[in-house]
């Protein structure tokens, strides 16, 4: 892996039309719920992604020992898969992967009749899973303000639990969107759910064999959103998003309106234009946290002052990434401070004509937020490789409109 490259663009004018990556929420999604149909799915547009790749890797295999690396939703969805179909595997991760909470997940399987031990510190992976025996148990109270994951990962097993599952959300729902995408994938398999309330009721049921084409990714798009309202002039075509998306980062193309690109669907997927921006807005990330880093670093760039809410769980991502961006803007002269509980504000000052230089805390979307930067002045991301975890080809993908990378290893 290189240890850094240094980014440049000597015009700040992007024209070009980009194939974006699939989606990884999406396609890992998808690849657990026809692993536990049973059949031969069709899945079309896998995301290349490290993470759905390993996810695919990992379900084809008989080790014994499972290596989920840093990859987290394929921690807790394998977690609940392995769980429910009764195999006896040991599952492991990175240094920071068994730093990552997981309690509330695993005590909701042992509720379930799962048999699962901790093999290092109480909450935390590695665990042992041991099989499964029903106890007949269906309604669980679960905490919704933490990780959607845990949710999504309880409802799509819901279906071959004996008596089926109620499963109670208390608190803030947070990033509801992801829950929502899970019960559509889980409905385009065959499985019908009822979400009232705060509650999510699924019947025992089988899921059926069907072909699903995954979507390009929301997420990596808001990468390219930064970019246009960054550059000079722009023109960008992102094929194959969607104006009705399954996914909560479809959030983007309004939450960038207001920061200055107007976005125009079209049969291929979206235009990106430039326009003016706000100076000051308040946003709400609890449906959309994955896009908060873009938004900070963009922000700091352009001199926007913006506070924020909805990021508790940014602390048990990759990185804690609060801390992270805390960090790494005041380089840019900017502070990121929590004002009030639960409130964080952005203040940007004059940015100075320097090199910039941000370490990405072995975390994809720390590089991604802030190469756009490079517009302005050049920059030089530390551990460029990370971003093999959501957009393998992004470098590249740059290299396309026009910025000049130096690699230095």
């Amino acid at each position: 892996m290189s240890q850094s490259l240094t980014l440049s663009h000597p015009t700040g004018k992007l024209n070009g039309s980009i194939k974006l990556p699939a989606s990884k929420s999406e396609a890992n999604r998808a690849l657990i719920i026809a692993a536990l149909s049973g059949q031969e799915s069709q899945l079309h547009n896998l995301s290349e992604a490290n993470d759905t790749q390993l996810l695919q890797r990992l379900l084809q295999s008989d080790a014994e020992t499972i290596d989920a690396e840093d990859a987290g939703t394929v921690m807790r969805f394998l977690t609940a898969y392995y769980a429910v179909t009764g195999q006896k595997k040991t599952l492991t991760g990175t240094d920071r992967m068994c730093q990552r909470p997981i309690k509330i997940l695993v005590e909701a399987l042992r509720k379930l009749g799962a048999n699962i031990d901790y093999l290092g510190e109480e909450g935390y992976p590695p665990l042992k899973i041991n099989g499964f025996t029903g106890t007949g148990q269906k309604h669980l109270k679960v905490r919704s303000d933490i990780s959607s994951q845990y949710i999504s990962a309880l409802l799509m097993i819901a279906p071959l639990l004996p008596e089926g599952l109620e499963l109670e959300l208390e608190g803030k729902i947070g990033s509801r969107p992801y829950i929502e995408m899970t019960l559509s994938l889980m409905q385009h398999f065959g499985v019908r759910a009822d979400f009232s309330g705060n509650t999510i009721s699924v019947k025992p049921q089988k899921y059926t064999c069907a072909a699903f084409t995954v979507e390009s990714d929301w997420s990596a798009a808001s990468y390219w959103y930064s970019l246009v309202a960054l550059a000079n002039e722009a023109e960008i075509t992102l094929l194959g998003l969607k104006e009705q998306s399954f996914q909560g980062d479809r959030a983007i193309a309004d939450i960038m309106y207001r920061l200055g690109v107007y976005t125009e669907f079209t049969a291929e997927g979206v235009r990106l234009l430039k326009k003016e921006h706000e100076r000051h807005i308040s946003l709400d990330f609890s449906d959309c946290p994955d896009l908060a880093q873009t938004v900070v670093a963009l922000c700091a760039g352009i001199g926007v002052t913006v506070d924020m809410t909805g990021l508790e769980s940014l602390r048990i991502k990759e990185t804690d990434r609060i801390q992270a961006l805390q960090i790494e803007v005041l380089s840019m002269n900017s502070s990121l401070r929590e004002v009030t509980p639960g409130v964080f504000r952005l203040e940007p000052d004059i940015l100075q004509k320097k090199q910039l230089s941000f370490r990405t805390y072995q975390d994809h979307r720390m590089a991604m937020a802030f190469a756009p930067l490079a517009l302005l002045q050049p920059v030089e991301i530390q551990e460029p490789g990370v971003v093999r975890k959501s957009y393998p080809r992004f470098w590249e993908d740059l290299e396309k409109v026009g910025f000049e990378i130096k690699y230095k290893i």
